[in-house]
């Protein structure tokens, strides 16, 4: 007789779920079994933690666009999901996690390792349920899917040890209170108000400077984006999570916004006179216009985040492809094209600026800046990326330009440590024919990152392809570097070594160690022949660059409280010298370009 546990693993299948992230304990053990049966179908990766299995169930719904799905056992196993859950709800992927508890017996006598999970899940979860009775398992498990992929959320189901253990209803007697339930669903088409469309079509065809930021809700709708863009003649800045919305060789792409984000975007945004925002809830006012300088306009599938990111005029509830091709009809090409020029100009300049920052090496120390500037133009085709949380991303997001049929993510919302190598691996396991390469700070690695290279070495054979590179670039500076340029610029105080510092640990010689390939480059003049050495290898690369941990991460434009907290931290800190000589040399650099005899290219 098929088990409840057997007839939940059938029923993920039917779902398109082919791997199921986790880690065993006797929680789930009659899932385990199951999986032993199931013979791969659906097949069960197993993680060195729970909190990766989270994250990788994550990253595969980002780059696949189906539902993620992960596993893990009761009491610890579950708190252990919780930071990768909340990861994909906050970044708005289609998560499911199938869950142990203890005995239906044992519940509510506060037994080992029994956890509230109905409560402990309430909150990352658009939908949380226990399974008490077999004949639930069908109608929870599709309620389950049909919730994630609605809500874009994440979807917990709770399966007693004892349950999973008894024989399956796969169709329940048909009595009062028994529920048939059905596999699938269909994305809707969701167009906003005809007479709000004309609303938002007047105000972008009034406006003379039109700005537009796009997020990943704008990820399938590339062509319109340009179409929009060419009309109003304006430029497009990208939120984090929408990089790949657009290439960064289209001359009008004014590359990342925000404290990481480029001059380019933030003189469009410091000037435009119309806001137009596209599937992105970005949620930084400082660089977003003024209250009442621009006329705006907001494409949100989600009505709940609309117009809550800056006051707009116009609302438009509904998919972005779609009320995008609505709009198209009711636009008007703008003559004048002395904005988008002006753009165009903008972003020729910061791309020259961000090579010649890249080029300054100090002390014989790589410029980490340079790691992602000599990758960039090496790129292979069709190439996946991934970027941890950490002053790393800030190169990750202004140096690396990515080309048409590209793939890059993060943890955008949350902004957690710890995802940037998890991410790489579950993008692998989903396009084994693919590059995949992973920015990671020496933190994050330390963090959790290393431990997963010992899921690399479990499913090596799987991993490696001599056509498609797969490596972790790691940013060696000692140093939790992003938080340390937050506590001078943000707190006004200087680094704290006490809690800032972290150990040097040879990450390339423990990449050896479990038979992958290692690469340490310390030498500025060879971080490119270090990215040709590591692209062509034919197996899983960890490639340490030892980096200088004094580059700051300058800002499009410095905030005044900001710029006067730095100042001060600066006076006491450890690295004083360091960071005044070398932040001048790279202002001295920006303001170059408009010294006399420098033309603009």
């Amino acid at each position: 007789m098929t088990q409840v546990a057997d007839y939940v693993l059938h029923r993920l299948t039917e779902w398109g779920v082919k791997r199921v992230y986790g880690y065993p304990g006797d929680g789930i053990n009659g899932l385990l079994g199951a999986f032993d049966r199931a013979q791969g179908n659906p097949e069960f990766i197993q993680t060195r933690h729970e909190e990766m299995a989270a994250f990788m169930a994550c990253a595969h719904a980002k780059f696949t666009g189906e539902v993620g799905c992960c596993t893990a056992t009761s009491g610890p196993g579950a708190v252990h999901l919780l930071n990768g859950l909340y990861d994909a709800k906050l970044d708005h992927q289609p998560v499911v996690a199938v869950i142990g508890q203890q005995k239906r017996l044992s519940l509510g006598a506060h037994y080992q390792q029994e956890v509230e999970l109905d409560l402990l899940f309430a909150d990352v979860s658009e939908f949380c349920q226990m399974v008490v009775h077999p004949g639930q398992a069908r109608h929870v498990i599709d309620r389950a899917f049909k919730t994630a992929l609605t809500t874009r959320g994440v979807a917990t189901v709770i399966i007693p040890s004892d349950v999973q253990e008894e024989d399956a209803q796969p169709s329940p007697p048909k009595m009062h209170g028994s529920v048939f339930s059905s596999v699938g669903w269909s994305r809707p088409r969701v167009l906003p108000d005809p007479g709000e469309l004309r609303k938002a079509a007047d105000i972008l065809n009034e406006g003379s400077k039109v700005a537009m930021l796009v997020g990943q809700g704008a990820a399938k709708a590339q062509e319109e984006v340009v179409e929009v863009a060419e009309l109003l003649g304006a430029g497009v800045a990208k939120a984090l999570l929408g990089r790949e919305v657009l290439p960064d060789d289209l001359p009008f792409v004014t590359g990342p916004i925000g404290l990481l984000g480029s001059k380019a975007s933030d003189n469009m945004m410091r000037n435009c006179d119309t806001l137009l925002m596209v599937g992105s809830s970005f949620p930084y006012s400082e660089w977003l216009p003024d209250e009442g300088q621009a006329k705006g306009v907001e494409i949100d599938i989600d009505g709940r985040m609309i117009g809550i990111r800056y006051p707009m005029d116009a609302h438009l509830v509904g998919d972005s492809k779609e009320t995008l091709r609505a709009l198209i009809p009711l636009l008007r090409r703008k003559e004048d094209r002395g904005w988008r020029e002006q753009i165009e100009k903008d972003v020729r300049e910061w791309n020259d600026l961000c090579d010649r920052w890249a080029d300054q090496h100090f002390e014989g120390k790589i410029n980490p800046q340079a790691v992602a500037a000599e990758l960039s133009p090496r790129l292979p085709d069709g190439s996946i990326l991934t970027a941890d949380s950490g002053s790393g991303t800030n190169w990750w997001a202004r140096h690396l330009k990515l080309r048409q049929g590209m793939r890059a993510s993060l943890s955008g919302t949350l902004a957690t440590m710890g995802p940037g190598t998890p991410y790489a691996i579950a993008a692998r396991f989903a396009y084994p024919d693919r590059p995949v390469i992973a920015f990671v700070g020496d933190g994050a690695f330390q963090m959790n990152g290393m431990n997963e290279m010992i899921t690399i070495k479990r499913y090596l054979d799987r991993l490696s392809n001599p056509a498609a590179p797969f490596i972790f670039c790691i940013f060696n500076n000692q140093d939790l570097n992003q938080v340390t340029w937050e506590q001078r610029a943000m707190a006004g105080d200087p680094k704290y070594p006490g809690s800032q510092e972290i150990p040097d640990v040879p990450y390339a010689a423990y990449a050896q160690l479990l038979g992958l390939k290692g690469i340490v480059c310390d030498d500025p003049q060879k971080v490119g022949a270090a990215w040709d050495e590591a692209l062509a290898c034919d197996k899983p690369v960890v490639l340490e660059f030892k980096v200088d941990n004094e580059i700051a991460p300058i800002p499009p434009h410095i905030m005044t409280a900001q710029g006067k907290k730095a100042a001060k931290a600066v006076l006491h800190d450890p690295e004083r010298v360091g960071i005044a000589a070398k932040g001048v040399r790279q202002k001295i650099t920006e303001f170059a370009e408009h010294l006399p005899g420098r033309g603009s290219k």
